[in-house]
């Protein structure tokens, strides 16, 4: 999500051309002087695909002029960490280990790591660990959150994957 309301306008002119592109605009955070698309696909992106948008991000803004005053745009994908403020992004990230920083006012730890089981319109479950039974969450008490590349977990997918029968 973006930290201004300029970013609305802003995601309406750049989400079709990504699309064009067989991208998505996965996040938009615009301030600070900067203008951040994260952009994604199945499969993730590569450092020409980010190119490729960067070209043509550029080109539109530039005719457009849809942000005032100056200001450097970054395109970039959202890494193997994600971070993940929408109902969209946590629902892409169902099964995989999370970290999650609740807001102050919610009972319990504040730091949870686990695997995201569920992920609704109204919030997540996560099972988080060292916890006897799941942590159900409303997006509200979310205060951040990110997916947590487990090097174990990807190593045995891909031994698993590589193994042949015969």
């Amino acid at each position: 999500m973006s930290s201004t309301a300029n970013a609305e306008p802003l995601r309406a002119l750049i989400a079709p051309a990504l699309a064009d592109m067989d991208l998505e605009l996965f996040d938009l955070h615009v301030g600070g002087g900067i203008v951040r698309v994260v952009i994604d696909q199945e499969g993730g992106v590569d450092l020409e695909q980010v190119t490729a948008a960067t070209r043509e991000l550029n080109r539109i803004l530039d005719e457009s002029d849809p942000v005032p005053g100056r200001y450097t745009l970054e395109v970039t994908s959202p890494g193997i960490e994600r971070t993940l403020r929408t109902p969209e992004h946590f629902g892409r990230a169902v099964g995989e280990i999370v970290k999650v920083r609740t807001q102050p006012h919610v009972e319990g730890e504040r730091r949870i790591q686990g695997e995201l089981l569920e992920a609704g319109p109204d919030g997540v479950v996560i099972a988080a660990d060292g916890e006897e039974s799941p942590r159900r969450l409303a997006y509200g008490d979310i205060e951040r959150a990110r997916t947590v590349f487990d090097w174990d977990r990807a190593t045995a997918a891909k031994e698993s994957s590589g193994k042949r029968s015969g």
